[in-house]
Order: structure tokens, then C-alpha cells, then sequence
């Protein structure tokens, strides 16, 4: 399994790796200031000191991590496809259908109702009028009934129905006859499904943080393949609806802990270039699921197509390992040693002489009271990491509201479900990596802020539009949104990954997701507002965007390094007049001692 990837590596970034080889000794002893002044001064970061901050080794776990993305990714986006709307009626009495057609039937039993968007009259497949239908096609042809007086009817409402099945098999609402007074089961389900991933993102950072990484995300592939079998072959609604809040708490997990491993394992700037590539599957996910559906048609067959793949995640185990830097924060140095050892030889980085005794040296900063604790109250325990957690809650729950309103709603927006889907991939794609390149310039602070307002005016311009401008316009402004909101999405968990220091941090972009999760529940039934205003959702949406992107204004900047302790991150917010000033400014001058002090 690793001689391909590395290989691959090997060819592509080996021209990169030479020229970090030759500058790291160089570079890992500048401190990085405003207006580029430098300083002899360092911050220790005995990884990156001993395996280099990016090489073969992490090239390949990044590669490697980034691909859990597709299956998780898919297990959110599948209800699209598994609950999709399809043309239904009530079924007629027996034998009706074989005198005429389904649509004569719905002509002959309709009871028409006001559209609430328009004054058009449409089918309503909730009730029907009820005649003696059997005998009366016996005496009567279609047209003479349907020329007939039929006022005095008695209306019934329907208590089975038939579907078309033939854009998407069948679905759980054929199956389960999730329409009329049961409609709003189909989007309980989708809740379901996104208030596990709330709950999953606050208890698996919890568990990450205490047990480990890669423990977390080993347990979440087993569960998440486990779940998705179990869902697949479900016979009851009720029972649905469990394994799907399980199965999003573990697809969450999976992500995080992944993210987290990620950016653990590698330094400098390869933090943004890590961190943003290892969201790159994510709208490849979009467009492969969209082809997968088109082929397999049936929900429950889509099912075993998009939970199987995990199968081969399973071989993790036995090469990826757990973060150095999570061992060094539990006071783990042999473990540590272990796995930088095995670093060292794939990168070619030779280890210090001394690494033993930096590592032994750098284990006491994370020390309290003699031994590593991690607490929920810890987030609030000081006014700057008060203020970043309060700011962040607020941004996670705008981001969230907007970018998945825009995704999972791809079916309201008008169109073709397929082609929107692929469109929406194809969109999100130069936005990741176009992001490489303005993180790298621009930081991550001005540039959050910037790409939510922007997609939250996109989403606003749609409000105003003619009612009879052309669907494609409306399209392409929601999609000029989806990219500047995509942009957003890549950069807030590794804006949030680098403001919480190494012991909380995945408690942090845990409880992050909490309000998160709040905004996921709310979106299946954000398309509810349309018959009060059809554009009122997006109105919604941008709204939100904007205030969330103003919000960034309220954070500190944060440059290449991950802070390891709250006192850390704290003192250097705190040292600072400027809380725009970067992280790396007061951390080099604040945290490390001179050289003076060390003689």
C-alpha cells in the first residue's frame, strides 16, 4: 500500500523536497515579524526540528487522510438522492389501472388546490374523490366521465399511494410513504442524520483529546462500515432513523480526527497547504456520488455502493501512526520517538544527536500539576480563549447554515438534481486551491472574512432578481455563492485548528461544531420558508453570511505555528496592542527564552 503513493510523491514533489532539505536548517531558526524584520530568536518545535516540517512522510499520510473525506462526505449527501422527490398518487381500487392510464386515473380522482407560489392549480395526490370507479368505467369510456358531472363527490384522504420510480428507483419515501401528513419524516431523517454529526464532533474531540487520534479514528471506520451495512438492509423507518444519527456522529469523528492528525504531523507553512489540500476530496466526493447515483438507482442499493469503499480504509491501522505531537502532550516520549524515527528514514532527515533530551525537555510546558488534563472549561478559562470560542461558535453556525443550505438543498434551487450536483463539485474545486495561494498571502483572518460576504451578497443578489429572469442566472449567482462560501469552508477548520493550542484542540473544533450542528438541524427545513417568499431562504442565507464574515474582524490573526498550551496562546494575544498582529509576532518574543537566559 505505501509503495505507490510514495512513489507517486517521490515524482511530483521531490524538486520541493531537495529545496526545503537545503533551506530547513536556515529557516526553522527565523522568527517571522511584521515588516519581515528577523530575529535570532526561536520558537522549539522539537517535530518539526527532527523530521523536517513537510517531506515524503506526511506527503503521503496527508494523501492518505484526505481520502476518508469521500465516504463520510457521501453518507451526508446520500439523502439527496435516497429521499428525492418523485411524482406520486393515490393508489387507485384495484383493477382501475387496468382499464386506463395512470394519468386518466389522476384526471378522473383529482382534487386541484392554489399552488401557494402562484395561482396555478395543481394536482393534489393527498386526497382523491371517491367514486364507484370500477363500475363506473364499466358503462362509462374515460372522456364520457371525465365529461360528466362530478360535483357531488365525497373527498377522502388517501391513505397509499404509488410512485414513480423511474429517475431514481425507489427511495425512502416510496418505501416508507414519507409524503403528505408524513412529509416532514423525510426531512426528520436528514436531522437526524446532521444532529448526530453535531453531538459526534463535541464528544469525539473529547475522546481524540484523551485518547489519542488515531484510536478515535480507527474505532469511527469500523463503526462508520458497520453502520452503513446495517442501514442498507433496515426494514423499519424508526430504526432508520437511530442508525442514522450514529452513523453522522461517527462520519464526523472520522473527519476531525483526520484533520486534526493532518495538521498535526507537519509545520511552517505546509499547515495551510495540508490543511486546505486534505479538503481538496471533498467536492470530488459531490461528483463521484452524482455518477454513483446515476448508476444505482434504489436507495438501498446506493446504500452498500457508497458504505463499502470504507473496507479499505481499514488497512490504516498498521501504517498510519498516532500524532507526535498528542504523544508529547501526554508525556509519551518513547512512543514519540518511535514514530519520528520512522519519519526520519522516509523523509531522509537525520534525527538531532540531542532529540531524547529536547523531547524530555518539551513534554513540561504541557504539564499541570504533573499530569496532562484536558477540560471543557478550558475553553472559557481566560478572556482572550473566551472571546476566540464565543467568535468561532458564531462563525461555525453561520458557515455551516450557508454552505450546506446551498449543498443539501441543491434539489430547490431548480434544475436537474445530477447536473447541479456536478456543477457544485466542479465549483468547489478551484476554490480550495485557489485558497492555497491567498492563505499563503493573505493569512487567514481578512480572507475568511472576505470570501463569507462575498457569497453572502451572491446569495442576496438572487433576491432580487425578476421573477421571470432566466433559471440559469439565478443558478449561476447561487454557485458564484457556493464558491466564495466553499473558499470560507476550507479555511475555518484550519482557522480554528491553529487558534486552539495543542491540548485543547480538538475539543476545541469539537465543540465548535455544536453550533454547527444547530445550524445542519435547521437546514432540511430552510426550503419550509419558500411558500411565505420564494426567495426568502437565500435571503436567509445571505443574511447570515454576511453578519458571520463581520464577525471574523473580532479574531486575532495566526501565522505558521501551532501553539502547544492556553498560556501560549493567551500571553501572546495579551502582549500584543494590535489584535490583528499574528500569532507568530509575540509567540517567538513572548515564548522562547534568549540565549542569554539559556546560558
Amino acid at each position: 500500500m505505501t509503495v505507490i503513493p510514495t512513489f507517486v510523491i517521490d515524482k511530483i514533489f521531490s524538486k520541493i523536497f531537495r529545496r526545503q532539505s537545503k533551506n530547513y536548517t536556515v529557516e526553522r531558526n527565523v522568527g517571522v515579524f511584521k515588516d519581515d524584520k528577523r530575529t535570532e530568536k526561536t520558537h522549539e518545535d522539537p517535530v518539526s526540528m527532527a523530521i523536517g516540517e513537510f517531506g515524503r512522510w506526511q506527503a503521503m499520510l496527508t494523501l492518505i487522510l484526505s481520502l476518508l473525506n469521500l465516504p463520510c462526505t457521501w453518507h451526508i449527501f446520500v439523502l439527496t438522492f435516497q429521499g428525492a422527490d418523485t411524482d406520486f398518487w393515490c393508489t387507485p381500487p384495484p383493477g382501475v389501472l387496468n382499464r386506463i392510464s395512470v394519468d386518466q386515473w389522476k384526471n378522473l380522482s383529482s382534487v386541484v388546490s392554489e399552488s401557494p407560489t402562484s395561482n396555478v392549480s395543481v394536482y393534489d395526490p393527498c386526497h382523491y374523490r371517491d367514486f364507484d370507479y370500477e363500475s363506473l368505467l364499466s358503462k362509462f369510456s374515460y372522456r364520457e366521465l371525465l365529461k360528466s358531472n362530478t360535483d357531488q363527490y365525497e373527498l377522502k384522504t388517501c391513505t397509499s399511494w404509488q410512485f414513480n420510480t423511474t429517475e431514481f428507483g425507489d427511495t425512502i419515501t416510496s418505501e416508507w410513504n414519507l409524503v403528505c401528513d408524513r412529509k416532514e419524516l423525510k426531512n426528520f431523517a436528514e436531522m437526524m442524520f446532521l444532529m448526530g454529526v453535531a453531538f459526534g464532533g463535541f464528544f469525539s474531540g473529547l475522546v481524540s483529546d484523551r485518547f489519542g487520534r488515531k484510536k478515535t479514528l480507527m474505532a469511527s471506520l469500523i463503526m462508520q462500515l458497520a453502520l452503513g451495512i446495517l442501514v442498507a438492509i433496515c426494514p423499519w423507518f424508526e430504526f432508520y432513523l437511530v442508525l442514522r444519527f450514529i452513523l453522522g456522529f461517527v462520519c464526523v469523528s472520522i473527519v476531525f480526527s483526520g484533520f486534526v492528525l493532518c495538521m498535526e504531523l507537519v509545520g511552517g507553512k505546509w499547515l495551510t497547504i495540508a490543511g486546505v489540500l486534505y479538503l481538496l476530496p471533498v467536492p470530488m466526493s459531490y461528483i463521484i456520488i452524482s455518477g454513483i447515483a446515476y448508476i444505482c438507482r434504489g436507495w438501498r442499493l446506493l446504500q452498500w455502493c457508497v458504505t463499502l469503499p470504507a473496507v479499505f480504509f481499514l488497512v490504516l491501522h498498521w501504517f498510519v501512526p498516532e500524532s507526535p505531537r498528542w504523544l508529547l502532550a501526554m508525556g509519551r516520549v518513547d512512543e514519540t520517538m518511535e514514530v519520528l524515527e520512522k519519519a526520519s528514514k522516509i523523509n531522509k532527515h537525520p534525527l538531532p544527536a540531542n532529540i531524547d533530551k529536547i523531547l524530555k525537555q518539551s513534554i513540561n510546558k504541557f504539564e499541570i500539576n504533573g499530569k496532562p488534563k484536558v477540560r471543557v472549561s478550558d475553553l472559557f478559562r481566560t478572556k482572550n480563549i473566551r472571546k476566540i470560542s464565543l467568535v468561532l461558535y458564531i462563525l461555525w453556525f453561520s458557515l455551516y447554515l450557508v454552505y450546506y443550505g446551498l449543498v443539501l438543498n441543491l434539489s430547490n434551487i431548480g434544475g436537474n438534481i445530477y447536473i447541479n450536483t456536478i456543477i457544485s463539485g466542479l465549483v468547489e474545486i478551484p476554490a480550495i486551491l485557489i485558497s492555497v495561494v491567498i492563505l499563503l498571502k493573505m493569512g487567514r483572518r481578512i480572507p475568511l472574512c472576505l470570501t463569507m460576504v462575498a457569497g453572502g451578497i451572491a446569495c442576496l443578489l438572487t433576491t432580487i432578481l425578476p421573477p421571470d429572469t432566466d433559471e440559469w442566472i439565478s443558478l449561476s449567482l447561487v454557485m458564484a455563492g457556493k464558491f466564495s462560501v466553499s473558499s470560507s469552508n476550507v479555511i475555518m477548520p484550519l482557522y480554528t485548528a491553529e487558534l486552539f493550542p495543542t491540548v485543547i484542540r480538538n475539543l476545541g473544533v469539537g465543540t465548535s461544531n455544536i453550533p454547527a450542528g444547530i445550524a445542519l438541524i435547521m437546514v432540511p427545513y430552510l426550503w419550509n420558508l419558500s411558500p411565505l417568499s420564494k426567495v426568502l431562504p437565500l435571503m436567509v442565507l445571505g443574511t447570515v453570511s454576511v453578519i458571520g464574515g463581520l464577525s471574523v474582524l473580532m479574531l486575532p490573526e495566526t501565522g505558521s505555528y501551532l501553539s502547544d498550551t492556553l498560556e501560549e496562546v493567551e500571553d501572546c494575544i495579551s502582549t500584543s496592542n494590535n489584535t490583528q498582529k499574528k500569532y507568530i509576532d509575540t509567540i517567538s518574543s513572548n515564548v522562547q527564552s534568549s540565549p542569554s537566559e539559556k546560558e
